[in-house]
């Protein structure tokens, strides 16, 4: 029972698909497909149902389930303390993060570590969805949660907070009382008065659109498409944009830095993740909105 056997059929279990067995594999579907039949044939025993939604895992395959589980488990362990005993500050480091805290927080300290350290190999990987460090699919991620799982270390690095945003020449010419006139810049369900409007200072006023990218409703209030409800670290230093009065920025999320137990004595890891902890630290009022533009309105 080799373990690329075991990888593939994992990923297929967790995809549900060939497709998405084939992104998760790092392999084609063609491979799958051909991989997963070939393992059956070795096994004697059917592992799937092909069904027209997808795969569904047979009686068989329920039971291989836990024991390839459990292989997982402990190959990616051994993989961590290995790692674990490279005390160099040379090799590679893949950090996770969202796209805007890459491309408007954490870029210029990036920069800075890359030529403090010219050994060490940055990989950053923009995922909205969260990897699995137990899993080596990243070494160190930089997470909005509430409470980070038990089997990770790391540090909280303060609390993310948002405000409403617009342009100057919005406000002048939108009226904010009246609902037919200004609107928020949707996300999530295409509703006009989800929850997170509801809960705003302009609760009246609907949402239109859906921009499921931060960084697309940055851009759309920028171009003036109406208003945006946006990390103030993202609003507030763009010279286009000005706060909605009241003004008072919303906490939200808690911002972590975050590692696997069994990389403690990884050099490089530790010295990654406190210079990026001490940087983050020096933009915590930026974080939290303590600088404003209030814009006026004309209304």
């Amino acid at each position: 029972m080799e373990w690329d056997n075991i990888r593939i059929f994992l990923a297929l279990v967790r995809g549900g698909s060939v497709r998405a067995a084939a992104a998760r594999a790092g392999i084609s579907h063609a491979t799958v497909s051909r991989r997963v039949d070939a393992f059956e044939i070795r096994m004697g025993v059917k592992l799937f149902d092909r069904l027209p939604n997808g795969f569904s895992l047979t009686a068989a395959g329920e039971d291989l389930l836990q024991a390839a589980e459990n292989i997982e488990a402990e190959i990616h362990s051994v993989q961590r303390r290995l790692v674990g005993q490279d005390r160099r500050l040379a090799g590679g480091i893949r950090v996770t993060m969202v796209d805007i805290f890459a491309t408007h927080l954490l870029m210029a300290a990036l920069t800075e570590f890359a030529e403090l350290y010219p050994d060490i190999e940055l990989e950053v990987l923009i995922a909205y969805e969260t990897l699995d460090l137990s899993r080596r699919e990243a070494d160190i991620a930089v997470r909005l949660v509430k409470n980070p799982p038990d089997h990770l270390i790391g540090r909280r690095l303060g609390t993310v907070s948002n405000a409403a945003y617009a342009t100057q020449a919005y406000l002048d010419n939108h009226d904010l009382v009246d609902p037919t006139s200004a609107c928020w810049i949707g996300f999530g369900l295409p509703k006009p008065f989800p929850k997170w409007v509801k809960q705003s200072d302009y609760p009246h006023l609907p949402a239109r659109g859906v921009f499921d990218s931060v960084l697309l409703q940055l851009q759309a209030a920028r171009c003036g498409m109406g208003i945006a409800n946006l990390p103030c670290f993202l609003g507030d230093p763009d010279p286009d944009l000005v706060r909605l009065p009241p003004a008072k920025p919303r906490p939200g999320y808690d911002l972590w830095l975050l590692r696997h137990r069994d990389t403690r004595s990884t050099a490089r890891l530790r010295v990654f993740s406190e210079f990026i902890a001490d940087t983050v630290t020096r933009y915590r009022p930026l974080l939290e909105g303590a600088a404003t533009k209030i814009g006026h309105t004309t209304n």
